[in-house]
């Protein structure tokens, strides 16, 4: 991960940026109004800090949970220091939170008129991933992303005033779809992290074992279940997709952005023949910029 905890504390934006540019889709892009970027920017730095909680990612020195009023002795406590950040998030809707980057994601609630849920599933998510490493079927690993993923997109909606019922439903299929995808990625990496998103029963039937995801090339089973996984996420990506159609502008484009991500990512899985496990598997800008037109033109 990139930065540190005090460049954190003495510059959030910054730090968050700098994140911001390794996602596979585009955070909050120059081409949208200045208002929807810095309220974009601080649901996500709210959903970075949460993550780097969860992954015992936060820089040495302890900045992070001592802001939160976490002691010391329990700063690597990640279950302690998520207890800590919700309630700090709780003060963004009745006082003053604590952490700088809850701070600036407060006039962004306030002006969205953003309820705590969404949140609140960012941060039940990571919890969940101090109890849970594996998942026995797609539809556990579905429920996970409900909390860890489709959050985000309620959020895109919410601080764009787009939300609808339909235009929900479809932006949980590409938030789902995205974490999958990412989750492809960072098989190795998942492991490392005594994790693994590939769920149980796929991977009985496919006949892998948790010790074929942790040699340095993927063997011909595992390169059959990631394909097999891959195809659902893009299935999702598919499926999802008219939420492009069903809003205007810059907002369109923005949507645009978030399928292509995904489908370029699931395009560069495929190009590395399902191999993900020497690291993961990035499309290039030409790639992605591809998508975005046949997202854009209705196809895929």
């Amino acid at each position: 991960m990139t930065g540190t905890g005090t460049a954190r504390v003495l510059d959030p934006e910054r730090d968050t940026l700098a994140k911001a540019a390794g996602e596979n889709f585009p955070v909050a892009p120059f081409f949208l109004p200045r208002a929807w970027r810095t309220d974009l920017m601080a649901v996500y730095g709210f959903a970075r800090l949460v993550d780097d909680i969860g992954d015992g990612d936060l820089a040495p020195g302890g900045a992070d949970a001592r802001l939160l009023g976490v002691s010391p002795q329990e700063a690597e406590d990640r279950l302690v220091l998520l207890d800590a950040f919700e309630a700090d998030l709780r003060r963004v809707f009745d006082s003053t939170p604590r952490h700088p980057l809850l701070r600036r994601l407060q006039p962004t609630v306030r002006r969205r008129s953003l309820t705590p849920e969404p949140f609140l599933g960012l941060i039940a998510a990571n919890r969940q991933d101090q109890l849970v490493g594996r998942y026995e079927t797609y539809d556990d690993l579905l429920a996970y992303c409900e909390l860890s993923a489709n959050p985000v997109g309620r959020l895109v909606l919410a601080v764009t005033g787009t939300s609808t019922p339909e235009r929900i439903r479809r932006s949980d299929m590409i938030c789902t779809a995205l974490q999958i995808v990412e989750h492809l990625q960072d098989v190795a990496e998942d492991l490392g992290r005594d994790r693994i998103y590939l769920p149980a029963a796929d991977m009985k039937r496919f006949h892998v074992e948790e010790a074929d995801l942790a040699t340095k090339s993927a063997g011909a089973s595992v390169r059959a279940l990631i394909a097999y996984e891959a195809q659902r996420a893009r299935d999702l990506l598919n499926e999802g997709a008219s939420l492009v159609g069903s809003v205007h502008g810059r907002l369109k484009l923005l949507l645009a952005g978030f399928v292509a991500g995904g489908r370029a990512a699931v395009r560069a899985i495929a190009a590395a023949d399902y191999d993900v496990l020497p690291g993961p598997p990035k499309p290039g800008k030409i790639r992605l910029l591809r998508e975005v037109g046949v997202t854009l033109r209705g196809e895929g």
